[in-house]
């Protein structure tokens, strides 16, 4: 008997009955689901506040026709850097490779943003951003990024992963879960407007969130 193929996606092409036809995976709408996450204090300072002012009276006309990596070079980078993903032992990466085995289905392909432990090649992942330019995308980036969230669930033999999608200003989290043998259930945030003064700091504290509570093993 000859041995099968086995199958393989890559994320930047993988649609969402791709993955329904994998594992069971279920949208649920629960805002509450956020609040632990969402409610992390953290107080900004002015600098910061100030920083974010500028961020958007230099760009708040340009967002809506900046190209893929226009909007990323020079808007949300900005926003990254700031927050600062790179303390020992994680590091933030870009475009980098990720691979991995979903239900006996190979995934890989590159991932927009990542953080994960490591410092010359990442190792265990912890959250995620896809990003798309600002015009309606022939691409969904929240499926790209389900599909890259649940090989991390995997990956990290974990039941619990985060991450977010960007489609111009606008900005989405995401909350992944594993609830039994290739059974998954999955929340979406509401939309936070980033050229918002008050979103964008609101973005900031979530992503701070992120470094100083679930960066960790």
């Amino acid at each position: 008997m000859e041995n099968q193929e086995i199958k393989s996606y890559n994320f930047s092409n993988i649609k969402f009955s791709d993955l329904e036809e994998i594992v069971d995976i279920k949208v649920l709408y629960n805002d509450s689901k956020f609040n632990e996450w969402f409610e992390t204090p953290y107080n900004l300072d002015e600098t910061e506040i100030l920083f974010f002012e500028n961020l958007i009276q230099k760009n708040k006309t340009r967002v809506p026709f900046y190209m893929e990596e226009n909007l990323k070079a020079k808007f949300i980078i900005p926003i990254l850097n700031l927050v600062d993903f790179v303390f020992e032992p994680v590091s933030d990466w870009y475009d980098t490779t990720l691979s991995g085995t979903l239900n006996g289905v190979e995934f890989k392909g590159f991932t927009d943003f990542m953080v994960a432990s490591g410092t010359e090649n990442p190792k265990k992942p912890y959250f995620f951003i896809q990003e798309f330019k600002p015009s309606t995308p022939d691409k969904d980036p929240r499926i790209q990024l389900l599909g890259e969230l649940l090989v991390a669930i995997e990956k990290n033999k974990t039941t619990i992963i985060r991450g977010g999608y960007i489609i111009g200003r606008n900005w989405y989290f995401v909350i992944v879960e594993k609830i039994g043998e290739n059974q998954f259930q999955y929340f979406v945030s509401k939309q936070f407007d980033s050229l918002d003064l008050e979103d964008l700091k609101q973005i900031y504290v979530i992503l701070q969130a992120v470094k100083y509570k679930y960066c960790k093993d």
